[in-house]
């Protein structure tokens, strides 16, 4: 399969990161308008994704059978049913910087606790983003409501343990598709369990559509088409204007605040998240010199 142009691949890259910018959008735009519960959205969201990532990874789940496993649809739909329930009270962009900064948390603890060796400014960045996280959630009267705060931050730890576990797949779509797939059963359950607090509009139906079949489904199926074009530095790099398109798009098309508090946040989450991702690659670099000398 031939590589993109260069113009091509940013114009997909940037549709990419828009649609995973556009989740944020949709969910708080349902919920705040009161268009449909949180559970419902996130079994609409869950099944119409499931469905477009099914259609498009048809022919590979014929051949190879279903994909993924349900550890990690499991984790997938932690993070669904926590990202949902959040935008009760959360606003798009911080939404979107909670979850994004929780996730880059939870692999940098992840490679800590497997033996990865960081440097000063790998840790200058993880303290940087940590203590974003931690002034954006600080009591005070533009801070977060502390419930749908942890919410997303679980919502993020989920996605973090969702990405670890299908790391090195060869065939990211069909572990996907076969991960929505499995994780729609699962996401009955929070709609059994709370039938009495169920609200649902043909308005609210979609919005859960529009951020399951083309912002979740059609935009994962983009991101790994684009994804094997794009160094490792360049992928995690790109993915940090996902909360930044957010807080700008709820901020345009959701009249919502665009707060100092959130401004100071998203400078020291994203900054720091982006010292740690370039110290990284540029400590993987120096090694592989010396290794050569050796």
């Amino acid at each position: 399969m031939p590589k993109p142009s260069w113009l091509r691949l940013v114009i997909l890259t940037s549709v990419t990161m828009q649609a995973f910018a556009a989740n944020s959008l949709f969910c708080r735009e349902a919920l705040a308008t009161g268009s449909i519960d949180a559970a419902s959205f996130t079994l609409i969201r869950i099944a119409s994704g499931a469905l477009v990532l099914g259609l498009i990874a048809s022919r590979q789940i014929r051949a190879s059978g279903l994909g993924g496993s349900w550890l990690s649809a499991g984790a997938l739909f932690g993070y669904a049913v926590a990202f949902s329930f959040a935008y009760n009270s959360l606003s798009a962009g911080t939404g979107a910087l909670l979850l994004f900064g929780a996730v880059q948390i939870t692999m940098i603890f992840y490679g800590l606790w497997s033996g990865e060796r960081i440097n000063r400014k790998q840790i200058l960045g993880a303290m940087l983003a940590g203590g974003g996280l931690v002034w954006l959630v600080l009591p005070g009267v533009s801070a977060p409501p502390l419930v749908g705060a942890m919410l997303m931050f679980a919502a993020g730890v989920s996605w973090g343990v969702y990405s670890l576990l299908g790391r090195g797949s060869e065939k990211p779509t069909l572990a996907t598709a076969g991960n929505f797939i499995r994780a729609v059963p699962m996401a009955l359950l929070p709609l059994v369990l709370l039938t009495h607090s169920q609200n649902i509009s043909i308005t609210g139906i979609g919005y859960a559509v529009a951020s399951g079949a083309l912002a979740s489904g059609l935009g994962y199926a983009l991101w790994y088409s684009v994804l094997p074009s794009l160094s490792a530095l360049t992928a995690a790099t790109v993915q940090l204007s996902v909360p930044i398109i957010a807080a700008f798009g709820g901020f345009i098309w959701l009249g919502e605040a665009m707060t100092t508090r959130l401004l100071v946040a998203s400078i020291a989450v994203l900054g720091g998240i982006a010292l740690f991702v370039m110290s990284k690659q540029g400590n993987h670099a120096s090694n592989e010199v010396k290794s050569k000398r050796d």
